[in-house]
């Protein structure tokens, strides 16, 4: 985890320092400045839907709210350079929108037709923010409900209504929980490559992609990446400020939830017009548009001859980091029980770093060490056997995996954490006291009563692995396409309606954690 980051520097230190003009003078100012811009409309995007939505389905009754409630949490399921891919072709020119349109009002050219454009940086805030949202409704969402209901009464009874009720009440207990999800989504905003290039921002890391492939300066690359984990450390730094002192503790006795107030009339239609808008805009437009254009491809030219290939290489990669990072993710949970309390959160906050590397960093960072790693192999081999095999890490599929673990470990690590946490002490006790060892506790005990939570957070890392867009690009094998790499190709080519089939197949496996976050849910509802 920590040698991507030592790598990186050791790259960036290897530019040459007449780079640094040209990049403060062109380079940095337009992506600093085109960033910033996206980070900050992003951050009041999702906290405005996310919040409200996540108040409204938990404080309020109307119509279709238990629908709602669900349907709020769908755009997780479709990564947003799709949903910009989606959209693209929805709302262009030429597409079916803008043709409805021009049909509607008696118009036979294109440009007797004023239409906003897409390709800006609203219109990325906006398509980004209506797809990240979910990040701060799910544990907003959740904090609402956890509050005790005679808080929010005792408001009530004090004269304060609604708007006050929220403001001076729920919105102050719920800001650690906001905090959280606001920078969860901002830190996959600047991850996102395919949505920003395809919208025409260019952010800091589509210049990283840029100066790495399209120039061929991988020191400059590295340079514009450091800029960019400062970023990072930024925006970490700031949720850790905004949740400062923010530690709020219930009653000893489990307090009374908040009873949901009816609504009716008019009120219930606005209510329910804005909580489906988020889900409409986010994922029910562009997987409606998605299937029925993968379907109509189908139905004309059949599938496409290198599907089959691409979705093979998208299992083995993704399917090969999911196995190790299961495994490594419920050892390095477990480290606590296996060696000390003191020395094991302290490795699980160091193993869990890589989720917040943006993919391109984390791919600049994994060259020397990958290299590094090459060569002793080669050199062991050659000492051992007098010759040396093939490359098995940079330029292969093991690169991939190595950053797909990297980058999504921290996944496995907390859904392992929360499951060994439900474990009682008196189990592994018991089995310490006849005779078996931590590993044998371990292996015999806790591992059989932590197998949902493993496997739960196995299908999310499966899941991040086939959605990862930068990483993918910057370390797959020469002439290897995975369904990503497939429908980013597409998009920059401009032949929309080839990579539909890739982006259905996405989307479809992105409904999976969806689902695991409602059973989840589920059962602790039940509980």
């Amino acid at each position: 985890m920590l040698s991507p980051l030592v790598s990186l520097a050791l790259e960036a230190l290897q530019g040459s320092g007449e780079l640094w003009p040209h990049l403060l003078a062109y380079v940095l100012p337009q992506a600093l400045a085109q960033t910033a811009g996206l980070l900050l409309g992003v951050g009041l995007v999702v906290t405005v839907t996310g919040t409200g939505t996540a108040w409204l389905v938990a404080a309020y009754e109307f119509p279709g709210r238990r629908l709602l409630e669900v349907g709020l949490l769908l755009p997780l399921a479709v990564p947003t350079y799709i949903v910009a891919y989606a959209y693209l072709d929805l709302l262009h020119p030429l597409g079916p929108v803008q043709g409805a349109l021009r049909a509607l009002l008696g118009l036979a050219r294109p440009r007797d037709l004023s239409f906003p454009e897409l390709r800006s940086l609203p219109g990325c805030i906006l398509l980004l923010g209506f797809v990240l949202y979910p990040y701060v409704y799910l544990p907003t969402r959740a904090l609402f409900l956890m509050q005790a209901g005679n808080l929010i009464e005792a408001a009530r009874t004090l004269g304060r209504g609604p708007a006050g009720v929220f403001a001076r009440v729920a919105l102050p207990l719920a800001r650690p929980a906001i905090a959280l999800g606001v920078s969860l989504a901002l830190m996959e905003a600047l991850n996102d490559i395919g949505a920003a290039e395809f919208l025409g921002v260019r952010t800091l890391t589509v210049q990283v992609y840029a100066t790495w492939v399209n120039r061929q300066d991988l020191a400059g690359a590295a340079q514009i990446a450091l800029v960019m984990l400062v970023v990072v450390v930024g925006l970490v730094a700031a949720e850790r400020w905004a949740r400062r002192g923010r530690g709020f503790a219930g009653a000893a006795q489990r307090p009374r939830t908040l009873a949901r107030r009816p609504l009716r009339g008019a009120q219930a239609g606005l209510a329910l017009a804005l909580c489906l808008a988020p889900v409409a805009l986010g994922f029910l437009i562009p997987a409606a548009y998605l299937a029925q254009a993968a379907f109509g491809r189908i139905a004309r030219t059949g599938l496409p001859e290198r599907l089959p290939g691409e979705i093979l290489s998208t299992i083995l990669y993704a399917g090969t980091a999911t196995l190790i990072a299961g495994a490594v993710g419920f050892l390095v949970a477990a480290s606590p029980r296996l060696l000390s309390r003191r020395l094991g959160p302290g490795l699980i906050r160091v193993a869990s770093l890589g989720y917040a590397l943006p993919g391109t960093i984390l791919a600049i960072g994994l060259l020397g060490p990958l290299a590094l790693a090459d060569s002793a192999v080669a050199a062991a081999a050659t000492a051992m056997f007098g010759a040396a095999p093939a490359l098995i890490g940079l330029g292969t599929g093991g690169a991939l995996v190595v950053a797909y673990l990297v980058r999504f470990l921290a996944v496995a690590i907390g859904t392992c954490e929360a499951g060994l946490a439900r474990v009682p002490g008196s189990l592994p006790d018991a089995a310490r006291l006849l005779g078996r060892g931590p590993l044998s506790t371990l292996a015999r005990v806790q591992l059989p009563l932590t197998w949902p939570a493993l496997m739960s957070g196995a299908l999310l890392v499966f899941v991040d692995c086939v959605k990862e867009l930068p990483a993918t690009l910057l370390l797959r094998p020469l002439n290897v396409e995975t369904l990503a790499t497939h429908l980013y190709g597409e998009a920059a080519r401009g032949t929309y309606e080839d990579g539909t089939v890739a982006a259905a197949l996405i989307v479809l496996v992105g409904l999976i954690p969806v689902a695991v976050l409602l059973r989840l849910g589920g059962r602790e509802a039940r509980a």
